[in-house]
């Protein structure tokens, strides 16, 4: 299995990392909301919501992160070196967004998120 691979695989459970974030540091590890956990995490604030929003976005872009490293694979225009490069820059980028965003960095969070998006499409234009 390529290190690209293996990046999928941790992209697709960063967002838990949120997840663990928002709902288990209050005191009871998230397990009386658990009956509702939504709900629960629609009424955080302060950095417990910042951290549930940036689930939210994990959620929304490794998909398309997926998709990028499978037609980068079944292409085979792209040195694996170079697909491995960027995606573990791509997971790099999620782990900085997802810092960014619980200090509440706003702006470089922004710049961190561009960076992230254009390195799933660095993966595209080098698979052309």
């Amino acid at each position: 299995m390529t290190l690209a691979y293996w990046c999928v695989l941790i992209a697709l459970f960063l967002p838990y990392l949120s997840t663990a974030a928002a709902k288990f540091t209050g005191g009871d590890f998230g397990f009386r909301q658990n009956h509702d956990p939504r709900s629960f995490l629609a009424s955080l604030d302060g950095w417990r919501k910042r951290a549930h929003n940036a689930q939210l976005n994990a959620f929304e872009v490794t998909p398309a992160f997926v998709a990028a490293v499978i037609i980068g694979h079944l292409a085979g225009t792209a040195s694996q070196d170079t697909l491995d490069m960027l995606a573990v820059a791509f997971i790099a980028s999620r782990v900085l967004y997802f810092i960014c965003y619980l200090a509440d960095w706003a702006a470089l969070r922004s710049v961190v998120w561009f960076a992230g998006m254009s390195l799933i499409a660095a993966v595209f234009v080098v698979s052309v």
